[in-house]
């Protein structure tokens, strides 16, 4: 890590609203970290026109000039082909080690291309997997994989327990529980594939694997990892975030036939409900590491906006903090 401040790279023409929504959450990200230097990846003159429209300036923001975009439509294995696009290039800048991070918003197999192929895998990992923090009764659960790997073998499952656990760690859990998703949690449940991982990850992870545990268990468990392979774990995810907004929706359309008395009582209660809506919002996660790679590689949604941006960049920061690669190193060099 640069000891002068922690450096991003932001892929600018990543994601559905790029490249406005970036720049204005790189703007946000700066104004809130005095530690952080960002360098916006993306074609140099578009960049300093959208910036000057704003009227900001800082030492602390630089431009990476990177002419070509790749597309959210585009086939991932064409990244490698298009090395003058945004995306390739903020990820080169990680592999030269000119930064210490890389945010991209972009098409999520073109960012997993570029942190596995441009970046590189740590030895000893043979599967990246995309991990996140759902909000939980807990307060988080890291849910992996998240569509990285739509179909896995048992060993890749047991590497995405260890590498959740090294994450939950640096999220602030002392000593993580892992739980393996599953139709059930009786140890006889579930496909082979899951059979031989529930064994593998019992032996790598010791007491702090608790066995298989089910879907209401990533919001609701005594577990502060879920693993399961891609495929199930992007249905997950997504379904959780359509309900967060489905409850609020409820909720608002209740409130409303109500009539006065129910917005006598939503008004009494909007502290609660902003609450609820906050641990809610995957916008304040705002990002998801790329585990299994020799840098740090956040992946923001889609569709975020420049908070969802802005979290995405303090994701980056907070994981070249806690120095989240070295610990992986460590942990699958060791073994």
């Amino acid at each position: 890590m640069n000891m002068s401040g922690i450096k991003i790279a932001l892929d600018v023409y990543g994601g559905d609203l790029a490249p406005d929504v970036n720049i204005d959450g790189a703007i946000l990200a700066l104004k809130g970290l005095k530690d952080l230097e960002i360098t916006l990846v993306g074609k140099k003159d578009e960049i300093n026109r959208l910036l000057e429209k704003r009227g900001f300036a800082s030492e602390r923001l630089s431009i990476y000039d990177a002419p070509d975009v790749f597309g959210m439509a585009e086939k991932p294995s064409q990244l490698l082909r298009k090395r003058n696009s945004s995306l390739f290039k903020t990820a080169e800048l990680v592999k030269k080690n000119e930064v210490d991070a890389m945010v991209s918003a972009g098409n999520t197999g073109g960012v997993l291309v570029a942190g596995l192929f441009v970046v590189g895998r740590i030895k000893g990992i043979e599967r990246g997997a995309i991990a996140v923090p759902i909000s939980s009764k807990r307060g988080f659960t890291v849910l992996l994989d998240c569509g990285a790997n739509l179909e896995v073998r048992p060993g890749h499952l047991r590497d995405f327990a260890k590498m959740g656990f090294e994450y939950a760690r640096i999220l602030g859990k002392e000593s993580p529980l892992v739980g393996l998703l599953n139709v059930g949690e009786e140890e006889e449940k579930g496909t082979e594939l899951v059979k031989e991982a529930f064994g593998m990850i019992k032996e790598a992870l010791g007491e702090t694997f608790v066995g298989n545990v089910e879907g209401r268990d990533i919001l609701y468990g005594n577990v502060d990892v879920v693993v399961t392979d891609g495929f199930k774990g992007n249905v997950a995810m997504k379904t959780i975030e359509g309900t967060a907004k489905f409850i609020g929706d409820l909720l608002k359309m209740h409130i409303k036939q109500a009539g006065i008395l129910g917005l006598l009582g939503g008004l009494l209660l909007k502290g609660a409900f902003n609450n609820l809506k906050k641990s809610l919002d995957p916008r304040i996660y705002g990002g998801a590491f790329i585990l299994g790679v020799k840098g740090v590689v956040v992946k923001a949604h889609g569709n975020s906006d420049a908070l969802a941006i802005s979290n995405a960049i303090k994701v980056a920061c907070n994981g070249v903090k806690g120095r989240l690669v070295e610990k992986l190193e460590a942990r699958f060099g060791s073994e």
